[in-house]
Order: structure tokens, then sequence, then C-alpha cells
């Protein structure tokens, strides 16, 4: 595979520390961000807390972890030779080959240039004056930029659990939203696992596989499906590159989730009993999330869930040899998709092994980390290392670490104390010039991420390309827009059985965050063309703002 020469050179900055534009973060968002900011002939400068690009692939690096989305999906689109020459390796992708993609990108369009690593952003002030974002990162420098965008991400924020003397443990504590860039090896080793979301889902096989012994503490059983990952043939891959114009259209503009997949014509309780089982039983083989598009009424519809929920449940009693882990494993506490489903290579089948034991914690909840074990309420467990699965303050999380303060001085953090309000998950009011990539109210995190990402990045720098055809300062959401289209993201999700999950999607996974549901449920297609219409019609919905004449700015 021979990479391409780069496309634009590194930006140049107006006058020393003064950008275009500052990107915070260097994932797949900010990439692409840098990319069309570029080609645009705009400065800008990308803040990036960890050692290299990839975001959420640069942290998390835990055993078995791997995307959810197919890896011929879970790419750019941007660039048809990139992804007509790159090379995915299995159906779902693993860590390290999405983070060599990620890096490939980076090497292919000569980004590192305009990326500052091992930098936090900690602190951006709006000047109403100038119309401009002062910038201050960890290293204690100060910039300033017209415009900054958070490319954030939705999953990076990893939330630490307060448990009483988790400081006090004497062997060695690993969360799965920060592993360590070394191999880590837990043979003979008795090792305990908080925690059964994904990276949980994904990591207690491999880790099994290693341990001594392995205890799973489990608060909350959760839906899974096999993924039944396998090798990418030649054939499969040239298949989905002589269709990839299609592919990509079709996911844009007519997967509410922006994945590719059959599209149901009906819903569980058009069929008998014995066609929807065996529906059921084809996608449970074929494995991965288009197990719940095998009907079109799943995620509304309380009998239709019960239907696929009890196949699942089903399934997990014909898996787990042990009736009453069985029972744990079994989720009866929120309906199906309501929390994002994960996928599993026999995370189920693991619970037959000897050496794995599962823990209850809701029944037998954890009282203290001890130097050497786990109390709980009935017993002690020994172990010699912790896996902490807990998860992310997800959508907000990663923003609410920055000190953001826009017109008279009020904080971002302020604004949102009572859930996020945003304009299409773009632009928050009061925050002018300040743009979010895939911010709550977007799809984001209930769709292929790369999707909207790209849908995204596309329309901020469309924007900022419009704002200086127009010799125009400052762009910012109007409050009544934000506050009908809050309304709309409410109204689209009560009309689901989604926030009937304790989730993070609400939130309810951190202490004291407002319980609101954050992403946006209307679907990827619909979203487009929302945002799209209101391009159309001069950005409306936004309020904007003059730039003065030289002369008259030069006087004040």
């Amino acid at each position: 595979m021979s990479a391409l020469p780069s496309v634009s050179a590194k930006s140049q900055p107006a006058a020393a520390g003064a950008y275009d534009v500052v990107v915070v973060g260097a994932g797949f968002a900010g990439m692409y961000m840098l990319h069309r900011l570029r080609r645009q002939g705009l400065s800008a400068r990308v803040y990036e807390q960890g050692g290299d690009v990839g975001g959420t692939w640069y942290w998390n690096r835990y055993p078995g972890a791997r995307c959810d989305v197919e890896s011929m999906q879970y790419s750019y689109s941007f660039d048809d030779e990139l992804q007509q020459q790159w090379d995915w390796s299995e159906r779902y992708a693993p860590q390290p080959e999405i983070l060599k993609y990620a890096q490939h990108v980076a090497d292919r369009f000569d980004l590192r240039g305009d990326i500052q690593f091992e930098t936090r952003v900690d602190r951006a002030e709006f000047d109403e004056i100038a119309n401009t974002w002062s910038v201050t990162t960890s290293d204690g420098r100060t910039v300033t930029a017209q415009y900054v965008v958070l490319a954030t991400g939705c999953l990076s924020n990893a939330k630490m659990p307060d448990i009483k003397g988790l400081g006090d443990f004497k062997g060695k504590v690993y969360h799965t939203g920060h592993w360590p860039h070394e191999e880590v090896d837990f043979t003979g080793l008795r090792v305990g696992v908080i925690g059964t979301g994904s990276s949980g889902i994904q990591s207690v096989p491999v880790i099994a596989e290693q341990a001594s012994h392995l205890t799973v503490f489990q608060r909350t059983a959760n839906f899974s499906i096999p993924a039944r990952n396998a090798e990418l043939t030649p054939g499969e891959r040239e298949a989905f590159r002589a269709n990839y114009p299609e592919i990509r259209r079709i996911a844009r503009e007519e997967m509410r989730n922006g994945i590719v997949q059959e599209v149901p014509d009906r819903g569980a309780l058009d069929d008998g009993e014995n066609e929807r089982r065996a529906k059921f039983e084809s996608r449970w083989s074929k494995g991965g999330l288009t197990f719940m598009g095998v009907y079109n009424n799943l995620a509304f519809d309380k009998a239709a869930y019960d239907t696929a929920a009890g196949f699942v449940r089903d399934k997990i009693a014909e898996i787990v040899e042990d009736p009453q882990t069985a029972k744990l494993l079994q989720p009866n506490d929120h309906p199906i998709g309501s929390k994002r489903i994960c996928i599993d290579t026999d995370f189920f089948a693991t619970f037959n092994r000897p050496n794995v034991t599962l823990v209850d914690i809701k029944s037998d909840p954890i009282r203290q980390i001890l130097p050497h074990a786990v109390r709980t309420s009935a017993r002690e467990i020994e172990v010699d290392a912790l896996v902490l699965a807990t998860g992310f303050d997800a959508m907000t999380g990663s923003v609410a670490k920055i000190d953001i303060r826009g017109r008279n001085g009020q904080t971002l953090n302020q604004k949102w104390a009572e859930g996020p309000k945003t304009y299409l998950g773009l632009m928050s009011a009061g925050f002018p010039n300040l743009f979010i990539v895939t911010g709550p109210g977007s799809p984001s995190v209930l769709s292929n991420m790369i999707v909207s990402i790209e849908q995204h990045v596309e329309w901020i720098t469309d924007c900022i390309a419009w704002m200086r055809d127009r010799d125009l300062a400052a762009i910012e959401a109007g409050r009544d827009a934000e506050d009908r289209w809050v309304a709309h993201v409410n109204e689209v999700a009560h009309s689901t059985l989604y926030p009937q999950a304790n989730s993070w999607y609400m939130g309810a996974n951190v202490p004291g965050k407002p319980q609101i549901f954050m992403p946006y449920i209307g679907g990827v297609g619909v979203y487009r063309q929302i945002c799209n219409d209101v391009a159309a019609k001069g950005y409306e919905g936004f309020a904007t703002t003059a730039a003065e004449p030289p002369q008259k700015r030069a006087a004040s």
C-alpha cells in the first residue's frame, strides 16, 4: 500500500500564537477537521492530551478491545484512494489495527505538524469585543483563535469508581479506558474485573485465559450478541470497495444508525412465533449489532422488544451451564437496546470455565478494597490485580474538564448544570464560534461514529467558509432555536423505550449528573437533512455578527 503525498502544507498562523481555528482532540474528528481546515487555507492548531493520534483508540488498549461496527464501514469515506487501498484484516477490527489506521491517516496527510501532543486545553475564554477565543493549555501558553472546535470525543473521559480503600490496594489497578501501552500479563494472577459493560464483556474472556482465577463483579447484567468475528477475505473486501459509493450514500441518507444493513419491513408481532424465532436465530448466527435490526419496532414497542429480550435470555441459559450464574447474567431491568447492545466473543461461555466466578454486587455489594482483597457484604475475595471496567462520563465529561467561558463570563458547566443544551448538537447559545463535534443533541453514540464525525466536520467547515465569504466575525446558536431543539430531542427520545434504562446515554452512571437522554435518536439520515436545511436557509436559528472595519476596530 503506497501512501499519497500530502495534499496540503502545514498551516501557518497569521501571527505568533494566533490561529483561525483551535481544535481540541486528535482522534478521528480532530484529524479530519484539521485536514478540511487546511484545504480551506485556514491556520489551525490541534491540542491532544495523548502522545499520538487516535483518540479513543489511543487510550482504550484493554485485552479484547475492538470496534462494534464492521471495519469496512468504520472508516473514513472522504478520500476514495484511502478507502480503496487500506486492507482491514477482520470483520471487526481490533484496537491495534484501528490505531495503526489512524496513524496511517496522520502520515498520509502529514497532519502531525499541526498537532501538539501531550497537551491539555485547560481554559478557553471568549473575547466579546474581538470576537476571538483565548485558549490556555497545560504547558502554560495562551493562543488566540477566531473559532474553537471541541473534537474531544464522546467516550474519552474514563470514570473512576468511588470505592472505599481503592487507593490502599497493593496490587496493580488498571482502568479499561486508560490501559498501559505495554503488554499486561495476568498469567498466574488472581484478577478481579469490576463492571460488565462493553469493555468488561470484551476483556473478560481474554483475561480468563491468562488468570489463575478471575472474579467478575457485576452490578447490571447487559444484553450482548456474539460478534462472529472472522478474517476478511479478499473477495469480501473487494465487494465493499466496488460498492463503496452506494454503501456510503445509504449509510448517510437512509440508515438510522449510519450502518448499512437489511431494512426490516415489519414488526416483531407481524410474524408467528416460529418464524420470529427463526429470524432471531438467523441474526444471532450472523452476529453483530444488526440483531436489533431484524424488526422495525424493537425500540418502540414493549411487546416487540420482549420477544427479542426473551430470545437472548434463552440463549444465555443455553450457553451458561450453571443455572444460578445464567440467571444472574440474564438482563431484566431494562429494555433490550435501550443500553448500547454489546457484541462479544465467548463472554457467556467464559463463565463455564472452572477459574471464573461471578459475583452479583447488587445483592452482595462491594464495601471496601483491602490491600490484597475485595470485601463485599458477605465475604473477602483475594485478588492480585484489579481491572476497572467502569466506563466513562459520556458525551459531556471531556468538555466539562475544560473551563470554557462564553458571553458575560458564563461557564459552559454552569449553563449545562441541569443537562447539556445545544442547537443540533453543534453549538450552545452564549458561546459564539465554539463548535462541538458529535455533541449532545446529535446522533453521535447512537450511530456509526465516523459517519457522524464526517457529517459534523463537513457542516462546521462549510459554515466557517460561509462566514468568511460574508466577512462575518461570529456565529452562535439562538436561544429560541436551542430550546426548540432540546425539546425535540427529548420528545423523540421519549417516543422510544431508551429513557427507561439507567444508561450512560442518560448520564445515570455518574453520581450527581443530570439524567437527560443526551443523543438524538431521530436517525442519521433525518438529522443530516435537518442540518442541510438549516444551512440552506442561511444558517437558520443561528445569529451572526459582522466584522468591524479595520479602522473602527483600531479606534476602539
